[in-house]
């Protein structure tokens, strides 16, 4: 019987870039060391198949700087998986579009992480948001489905209301939002980070948007796994717009439902875990199945609802009520911060929980990052009233009063949602 624990893959095959994003977990440019030659890549889409991988999405760098990328493609809709890929669109022409398409990539997410000069700032290139959207016409235009994704920061929150409008209009069908954090190129810039204490302005912020695509009916929103955490907006962030019952943060799912590829074959179980700390193997030296079963890096929430799944948890995490559900976030984002796993500042709970004591969180960089693809440096975090004059030394400081709401939209409370309910006791 085949080995059926994981089910999706996000694959770099390439690190080569033509943008230079100041944000990049991966530090994306260059190609990598000895990435895999086409025969290589071509025999781990069988072992893919193998394993059970159901769905492969195509990554970089930028996966169409690859040569062999449309022969990959194929392949892995020839092994019956399903193919879809996640671009920055610089450079994506018709013909191309053409091209995906009759290679069979289902659909597509174009990465946009803000209105035109943010989003240029944020990517390293003049041009690129206006590629961004000539991508998504030409997808359109051959009938290829696609969505967005967008990183959320100190850059990018204030126009998150005017972005959700652009990808609308341009014919998204979904929308991926996850919060920046300090991996790659991010570690070198924290003054783009949000702060902890900041998301009790930036949670209110994306629920109303949240019930304006609700009300829209064209783009579903769709947190990445550092949003949210039982907050009184959770079930309508991570429930798309439904609330139903089931519709909230139920642990990290890296090496039981994902796993993560790099070009050169280095596996880990989440694609945007760290590598120095996370990677099981390579498929030069050991097969897919043999890396899946048996390293401890791809198991280690394995043990996820024993008594063991919380033995990792410190800090706020290990007091926190939510600890053998939530079991400490996304593994991602608490290891980038703290390089290690187990307690997630990113947490919208955490936050109100504090503000509810009178007090605040910030994060202050204490260890530099090295400078490698997906490495992390250090931060700790420093804790103070809640009314505290705000440091004079931060501009970007994010604030209510900084977002950008459409002139259009009603000026009117969310509906169903107390900032002081808490996640279990919210109407359902």
């Amino acid at each position: 019987m085949a080995y059926r624990r994981t089910s999706y893959a996000v694959w770099e095959i390439t690190l080569k870039c033509n943008l230079a994003c100041s944000h990049c977990g991966s530090r994306a440019g260059q190609v990598r060391e000895r990435e895999l030659s086409t025969d290589e890549a071509l025999d781990l889409v069988k072992q893919m198949a193998e394993v059970g991988i159901t769905e492969v999405t195509l990554i970089g760098g930028e996966a169409f700087l690859r040569p062999d990328w449309l022969q990959i493609a194929e392949a892995i809709n020839r092994a019956g998986m399903r193919c879809t890929m996640t671009t920055g669109g610089y450079g994506i022409s018709l013909e191309t579009a053409e091209k995906m398409h009759r290679a069979g990539i289902a659909t597509v997410s174009i990465s946009v992480d803000g209105l035109e000069a943010t989003h240029d700032r944020l990517r390293g290139r003049s041009g690129s948001w206006q590629w961004a959207f000539k991508t998504m016409g030409h997808l359109k235009q051959v009938g290829i489905p696609f969505g967005c994704n967008t990183q959320i920061n100190r850059l990018s929150a204030p126009e998150f209301p005017r972005i959700y409008q652009a990808i609308r209009d341009a014919g998204a069908r979904a929308w991926q939002i996850q919060l920046t954090v300090p991996m790659g190129n991010a570690a070198d810039h924290s003054e783009i980070l949000l702060q902890p204490c900041e998301l009790l302005a930036v949670y209110p912020m994306l629920a109303r948007v949240a019930q304006q695509a609700k009300k829209d009916g064209k783009v579903q929103i769709q947190p990445g796994n550092n949003i949210g955490y039982y907050g009184p907006y959770e079930r309508l962030l991570r429930g798309r717009g439904r609330e139903d019952e089931w519709t909230f943060w139920q642990g990290c799912s890296a090496g039981l439902s994902t796993l993560g590829i790099e070009a050169d074959g280095t596996i880990k179980g989440c694609p945007s875990l760290p590598t120095a700390a996370y990677t099981g193997g390579n498929i030069r030296h050991r097969p897919l199945r043999e890396i899946i079963e048996s390293t401890e890096e791809l198991g280690f929430n394995l043990n996820a609802g024993t008594p063991s799944g919380v033995d990792h948890l410190w800090g706020f995490c290990q007091t926190c009520e939510y600890a053998e559900l939530c079991r400490g976030g996304c593994t991602w984002t608490a290891h980038v911060f703290f390089n290690r796993r187990g307690n997630n500042p990113y947490c919208h709970h955490r936050a109100l929980a504090y503000a509810a004591q009178g007090k605040r969180e910030r994060v202050v960089p204490k260890v530099r990052a090295e400078g490698l693809p997906f490495d992390n440096g250090e931060f700790e975090t420093v804790e103070e009233p809640l009314n505290a004059p705000w440091v004079e030394s931060d501009p970007l400081h994010f604030t209510p009063d900084r977002i950008q709401w459409p002139d259009d939209w009603p000026q009117q409370p969310l509906k169903t949602v107390n900032p002081e309910t808490k996640f279990l006791t919210q109407k359902r």
